[in-house]
């Protein structure tokens, strides 16, 4: 007589034997139905007699261990599916217990933008009084002047920005590019050099623009330390990230007119459609604002109904 766990088994050697699945995807599956498998056996049920409030008893569960990622509820949903329908073409079960649940989908999330409001705040937080606060000052005034990745930003050398107001990066696949840089960032990498940076350079043939107090080049650790540091300091309360500056700048090029060609470019992006998802963000910047003051629009409508009430 078969045990529970054969089942999952034979499901897993299907996958690589007669799907040729990798191993990679055999283990993302293995350990999915693992969890699974946990859930069932803590529940006394048998996974031949699942029914889909059994299966949504476990998604609700798993929901607070993974703070409702979208994404991860999605993948753990398509493993659990294709193992029945597997037990189904084998006749082991009658129907599968996964057909009345609605496909899960990974929600398509915005990524967190922040206020030109709490960008100002950012920018003001270094202590200029301090040997670092200058060059913790130039590279936010860059990252957010130019929507670098903090790989491209840590990993710029002298030379690289040149007083005509350009910064010279290498992205992903080792691709080179331009983008332009504020005259304000600017200013702020040229103080940088001329008060700071001799002061923490230990090797005079250190080549690297952003260096730690040991004189070598920044590491991306130490560059999210002293972003977050900052994010504390000044009461940003929302998610903050090196890419968090990233989304901001082409977020609020878009808001106030640039092409999405223009902005595509200065990313880096290889296709434009990656770059699109800015639009939609300054879509939702429009709804909301629309929203809270037209007098037409049903939230003020609402609000509009209470106050005469």
């Amino acid at each position: 007589m078969k045990c529970e766990r054969d089942y999952l088994r034979e499901y897993l050697n299907h996958l690589v034997v007669e799907r040729g699945l990798s191993k990679n995807t055999i283990d993302a599956y293995h350990n999915d139905l693992d969890q699974f498998y946990a859930f069932l056996e803590k529940s006394k049920i048998s996974c031949l007699e699942v029914s889909v409030h059994t299966i949504i008893d476990f998604l609700t569960a798993l929901e607070s261990y993974t703070a409702g990622k979208p994404a991860t509820l999605a993948r753990k949903t398509s493993a659990i599916r294709g193992f029945y329908q597997h037990l189904l073409t084998e006749k082991l079960i009658d129907e599968n217990p996964c057909d009345v649940l609605e496909k899960a989908k990974a929600e398509s999330r915005l990524p967190e933008v922040l206020t030109i409001a709490e960008v100002d705040r950012l920018l003001s937080a270094p202590d200029l009084t301090t040997k670092t606060g200058y060059r913790d000052l130039a590279m936010l005034e860059v990252l957010y002047a130019t929507g670098l990745r903090v790989s491209e930003l840590i990993g710029l050398n002298l030379g690289d920005i040149d007083a005509m107001g350009f910064v010279r990066c290498l992205g992903k696949g080792n691709k080179e590019r331009i983008v332009p840089i504020g005259s304000k960032a600017l200013a702020a990498v040229q103080t940088y050099i001329q008060r700071c940076r001799g002061k923490l350079v230990k090797d005079r043939r250190q080549r690297a623009l952003f260096v730690n107090a040991r004189g070598t080049r920044i590491t991306r650790q130490g560059f999210w330390k002293i972003l977050n540091r900052y994010r504390n300091q000044c009461g940003i309360t929302k998610p903050l990230s090196p890419h968090t500056l990233r989304h901001s700048f082409a977020t609020h090029l878009i808001a106030n007119g640039a092409d999405l060609r223009s902005v595509q470019q200065m990313l880096g992006h290889a296709d434009i459609s990656t770059t699109q998802i800015y639009t939609h963000l300054t879509r939702e910047h429009l709804r909301s604002v629309y929203q809270a003051t037209h007098p037409r629009s049903e939230l003020k409508s609402r609000e509009g109904a209470e106050s005469y009430e």
